[in-house]
């Protein structure tokens, strides 16, 4: 069994930094990747960031500049740095890990687990 828990969430002003963390216990290995997904109220799950074992990164258009997402020696754990936080970042962070390398690493619907998420919420 693994879980994903995400923390570092909570309400900041525009303009405002946050740092989300994720650890991953249970059944521990090396992860594939592991990323930053995020929904907001009525709208579907995005990518925000996502980071392979091997250190590449994606990002989402509308976070870039802004957003850095890392892993920890271990890779078990990952990071997500988010700066010049705006109203439209204002959402549930969900973190995840996809245990294989098939398929794209910015798709979720190739992620294994996921954590419960964290709210974020970036007031104007």
């Amino acid at each position: 069994q693994v879980h994903l828990v995400e923390s570092g969430g909570g309400e900041v002003q525009a303009g405002g930094s946050l740092r989300l963390s994720c650890a991953a216990s249970g059944r521990t290995f090396s992860y594939y990747a592991m990323g930053w997904y995020r929904q907001a109220p009525g709208k579907q799950r995005e990518l925000v960031a996502a980071i392979t074992n091997g250190g590449s990164t994606k990002y989402a258009d509308s976070v870039k500049g802004r957003f850095t997402i890392s892993r920890d020696g271990t890779q078990n754990t990952v990071t997500l740095q988010m700066n010049m936080l705006k109203p439209d970042d204002t959402a549930d962070y969900y973190c995840a890990a996809k245990t294989g390398g098939r398929g794209s690493y910015s798709d979720l619907r190739w992620y294994d687990y996921w954590g419960q998420g964290t709210q974020v919420t970036v007031s104007s």
